[in-house]
């Protein structure tokens, strides 16, 4: 499972560069956990988490972020802005769906 997530998040990458994303950090870890992404668009800071999924029969990627994840990605964000100084106008919380049976990636915009 977690080959599946790794390729999942390199798909993602990929995916939020063309979109014009830039890439800032890769599987950024704290103490309490671990970001997937953080990237740049434009002036904002977006900290992106990425769900691969093979198939939707466990709901689907998006709907894996629960409240409770979300709760925790704050969290996380806060100390990665903490540790490493990086500021910004604005922050945003993103999901990248990766449906890894049709390699199709969907990129979720302020998704919480």
């Amino acid at each position: 499972m977690k080959k599946l997530g790794r390729l999942g998040e390199e798909k993602a990458a990929q995916e939020l560069s063309k979109a014009g994303y830039e890439i800032i950090a890769k599987n950024w870890r704290c103490r309490y956990g671990e970001i997937d992404l953080v990237a740049k668009d434009g002036p904002v800071i977006v900290f992106v988490e990425v769900k691969t999924r093979m198939t939707d029969s466990c709901g689907t990627a998006a709907e894996a972020v629960d409240s409770r994840k979300q709760k925790k990605l704050r969290l996380l964000a806060r100390h990665f802005v903490y540790e490493t100084g990086l500021t910004a106008s604005a922050y945003r919380f993103d999901v990248v769906a990766v449906n890894g049976r049709n390699d199709t990636v969907r990129i979720i915009k302020n998704a919480f």
